[in-house]
């Protein structure tokens, strides 16, 4: 009878003991686990005012749900980027959440992500090989048409005008020409067009040569903001302010710029936003729900 009463109190307590451990899958563990998530942020470059807005989105994003965020600057080298992703790796994070410099270059580092087991989430630019569980992206091509309507708009039918393009091998830089040119090819004459690498400086120096030999162009579509302001300054020296810059991106500068008449419009996307929606999709998938393959954020023109 004693054994008996033994074993009954024995069980008692391994019952009480079961109720009063954390369950799987209970609401503390769960906050836990969000807590311990690694993400792992590959910037393109942070000399541009788009990626910085995009990085502390995800910054803010990643401290409200408690998650852990490193970040690393490619600084526009594929080389870089292809090594900041194999450090992520190494440090067994997560997952990783890649803007990448080059859409074609990059694929590569996404198949060692994968190889490694570490999902992948593309943000801006997308990768042209390689498993990426989701992108998240303005829609490019529908950006660059939308400045090419309104650039048709403001100079009319077959007019003289530059195109300044991204990065070539970029995702943006494909899809914002490919846009762009669904507008224009039968109503413009795009009679340059050449890539100044989303840079600022790069868009001032292109410009001046372009102009060289194209003294009646009437507007510029550029890829980029950056590249807009630069070519607004060679525009300038030129003695050509009216010549309308449309751009792309809607930084601070080139708001600002469109207010003061200094440009024609830029189309506005929103990467803070972009920022954001990357962690919320990463903890989504860590946490084993569903999430869409391609999610759009929404996009708008600028102008005077």
């Amino acid at each position: 009878m004693k054994k008996l009463l033994a074993l009954v109190m024995m069980a008692l307590m391994v019952f009480a003991a079961a109720c009063s451990t954390e369950q799987p899958g209970s609401d503390t563990e769960k906050e836990k686990k969000t807590k311990d998530f690694k993400i792992g942020l590959s910037i393109s470059t942070l000399n541009n005012p788009f990626f910085v807005s995009l990085k502390e989105g995800a910054e803010k994003e990643a401290k409200a749900q408690g998650a852990t965020l490193q970040v690393a600057d490619a600084q526009d080298d594929a080389a870089k980027q292809a090594s900041d992703i194999e450090d992520m790796i190494q440090k067994n994070v997560d997952l990783i959440l890649i803007n990448p410099t080059d859409s074609a270059a990059v694929g590569a580092a996404v198949q060692t992500a994968n190889d490694a087991d570490i999902p992948v989430i593309t943000v801006d630019r997308n990768a042209e090989a390689g498993d990426v569980i989701a992108h998240i992206a303005s829609d490019n091509v529908a950006g660059g048409k939308q400045a090419g309507e309104y650039m048709i708009e403001l100079v009319g039918d077959k007019a003289q005008v530059v195109e300044l393009e991204g990065i070539p091998g970029a995702s943006a830089t494909r899809d914002r020409g490919e846009g762009f040119h669904a507008a224009v090819d039968s109503k413009l004459d795009v009679v340059a067009k050449q890539s100044a690498n989303f840079d600022r400086a790069k868009g001032l120096s292109v410009m001046e040569n372009i102009l060289q030999n194209n003294k009646d162009i009437k507007a510029v579509f550029a890829h980029n903001d950056e590249m807009a302001l630069g070519a607004v300054e060679a525009l300038k020296a030129a003695g050509m302010e009216d010549v309308k810059v449309i751009g792309f991106d809607a930084t601070d500068d080139a708001v600002k710029a469109v207010e003061d008449g200094k440009m024609a419009g830029t189309v506005a996307q929103k990467p803070a936003e972009i920022g954001k929606t990357g962690i919320d999709t990463a903890i989504k998938h860590l946490k084993g729900e569903t999430v869409e393959k391609n999610i759009p954020v929404e996009l708008d023109l600028i102008k005077q």
